[in-house]
């Protein structure tokens, strides 16, 4: 009897969930109840007469997209440039903010000037970029990368001038060089701050990529929307939207999980 009482314990602790489980389930579940909620209230504005399509309206007009091309051509066309500026800006942004952050030299000459472009908005730089670099590709990628590296750079400068002394002292009481420290010590203690920059740039460079597509572009979400404006077209402005909001939050995701990964050392609540 002892035996099988000791079987029967071993099996509803393997069948219970464990805790990782139910830590991922609980904000997972309430995730899904915060969309349900967030579309009921959606559309009992719309049933309350305020102007804005209602759910199956935004659907329907998200199906006909979907079967003439028309999305899968502007997400095409939007995600390739929010991609490209996004990783120019931030592997630019983590250079600098390393060198910056390492050397005081390096600093000194260049956080003024990077502190002058943060007061700048990005979207006050197209006039000049289509000046300076014509109507194509290049100043839309530019317009978005510099989003993306302004808003990446001083991130991953804290993270570095606020690595622990006590951890490089030490390092190099063990005999390590500036080059193992820097690899071993700075970069892992310094990489929550760079990743938390990365998400916050690329916020920044969907926020940027509509007033980018103004620049004469032939597809894309800003231009499907400013289309869409001229005629009142409300549904294909929310395809767009919500579109751009999905894609925005599959990859903040990924920076999230790939922030999880390799930050694991650090303490959670």
């Amino acid at each position: 009897m002892a035996v099988l009482s000791e079987r029967s314990a071993v099996l509803e602790a393997e069948s219970a969930p464990s805790p990782r489980r139910r830590r991922f389930a609980v904000p997972l579940a309430l995730n899904a109840v915060s969309i349900l909620l967030g579309t009921g209230l959606w559309w009992a504005l719309a049933a309350l007469g305020v102007e804005i399509p209602a759910p199956p309206e935004v659907a329907g007009k998200a199906g006909e997209m979907i079967a003439d091309g028309t999305l899968l051509k502007d997400t095409s066309a939007s995600l390739a440039r929010v991609l490209a500026g996004f990783a120019l800006g931030t592997a630019l942004a983590i250079l600098l903010g390393f060198l910056m952050g390492w050397y005081g030299l390096v600093r000194s000459l260049t956080e003024p000037w990077v502190q002058f472009f943060r007061t700048i908005p990005p979207l006050a730089i197209i006039p000049l970029a289509i000046v300076l670099m014509g109507i194509g590709e290049v100043p839309k990628i530019f317009v978005i990368f510099l989003a993306a590296f302004l808003a990446c750079v001083i991130s991953t400068l804290q993270g570095v001038v606020t690595v622990d002394r006590t951890l490089i002292n030490a390092a190099r009481v063990l005999g390590a060089g500036d080059a193992t420290i820097f690899r071993r010590v700075v970069v892992p203690a310094s990489s929550p701050f760079i990743l938390v920059g990365m998400r916050v740039g690329l916020g920044s460079a969907w926020a940027t990529l509509v007033a980018a597509e103004l620049i004469a572009a032939q597809e894309g979400f800003g231009y499907r929307m400013q289309n869409a404006q001229l005629y009142y077209d409300l549904p294909t402005i929310f395809v767009s939207l919500i579109t751009i909001g999905i894609l925005g939050l599959v990859m903040d995701r990924l920076l999230l999980l790939a922030e999880r990964r390799l930050t694991g050392w650090q303490e959670r609540p």
